[in-house]
């Protein structure tokens, strides 16, 4: 009676144990996450395989037309983002969201529902927080479905879905400027001493000219509370910026100086920039002094 209870009991665990193993799914799980700017895009999603069926058509067994379709396969779809963003012309939230979509010789139906978890049995329009309308084009052949981004940069991305020879792409926009600067400017709330916060938030601005006269006093407010051939190389940029090349030129000097007797590393990469700034500042400043010296002769006539 023993041996057989024991028997029992090893089966029963083999069994488990067997269970318990990983196996190889016929629609391999996947995920992909792309950084726009200061958004980060994450998608999660099982990738079928054609495998010699028919894939887009009317009698399709495989996303066939005009049928809601989870948009890969197994589990749903998920498309999550750190920020709010535009989809195909939507504004999104922030959030995590199912990725669903209705094939069709003319035009998809791309949509984001707030109900993640759903499969297709479930879904319900009114949970749609952005539902677009997109026109598919031939493509390169892919033997398993597809999704990537293209064409990035830092504000704009193309969010591409391809399988067999069709592929659609919907246009993706984030705010990347207003979300830097509200988080610069929450930065510099919070730490208004920092001297990296203080030169990292008018760096920002100046290289995006905008609010210049902030940048400026921004930068001098990071020199007065430590000096550096990088802030002052800084200033001297957005003195040049506001095209006060006579008071940029001093102060990019000082910066090449300073950075020669710091011993800092990266003093390097940034000597042949500042040593070309001083020489565009001093030919400015010298094609200046014609037009003063003219425009004062003028005045004495």
């Amino acid at each position: 009676m023993k041996k057989y209870l024991f028997s029992i009991a090893l089966i029963t665990g083999l069994a488990v144990t067997s269970i318990a193993q990983r196996t190889p799914q016929l629609s391999p799980g996947a995920s992909i996450m792309q950084t726009v700017g200061v958004t980060d895009f994450t998608v999660k999603y099982s990738r079928p395989s054609l495998k010699g069926r028919t894939v887009f058509g009317d009698n399709s067994l495989l996303a066939p037309y005009n049928q809601l379709w989870r948009t890969g396969a197994n589990m749903p779809t998920t498309f999550e983002s750190s920020t709010e963003f535009i989809f195909g012309g939507r504004t999104v939230p922030a959030g995590k969201y199912a990725l669903l979509s209705i094939p069709s010789g003319g035009a998809w139906t791309v949509i984001l529902n707030k109900n993640y978890t759903q499969g297709t049995e479930t879904y319900k329009q009114a949970d749609d927080v952005a539902r677009i309308s997109v026109a598919p084009q031939s493509a390169e052949f892919n033997e398993t479905f597809d999704i990537r981004f293209s064409n990035i940069t830092d504000s704009t991305a193309n969010f591409i879905l391809s399988w067999s020879s069709v592929s659609v792409s919907v246009p993706l926009l984030v705010n990347t400027q207003d979300l830097t600067l509200t988080a610069l400017n929450k930065a510099v709330a919070e730490k208004p001493e920092d001297v990296a916060v203080l030169q990292s938030t008018a760096g920002y601005l100046a290289s995006k000219g905008k609010d210049l006269p902030q940048a400026l006093a921004l930068v001098d407010k990071a020199i007065g509370l430590k000096e550096s051939f990088s802030n002052l190389w800084l200033k001297a940029q957005i003195l040049g910026k506001l095209g006060k090349n006579a008071e940029a030129l001093p102060v990019a000097q000082r910066a090449l100086a300073l950075g020669a007797s710091s011993g800092e590393a990266s003093y390097s990469f940034f000597k042949g920039q500042i040593e070309k700034g001083i020489a565009e500042f001093q030919a400015k400043i010298a094609s200046d002094k014609p037009a003063v010296s003219g425009a004062k002769g003028k005045k004495k006539k």
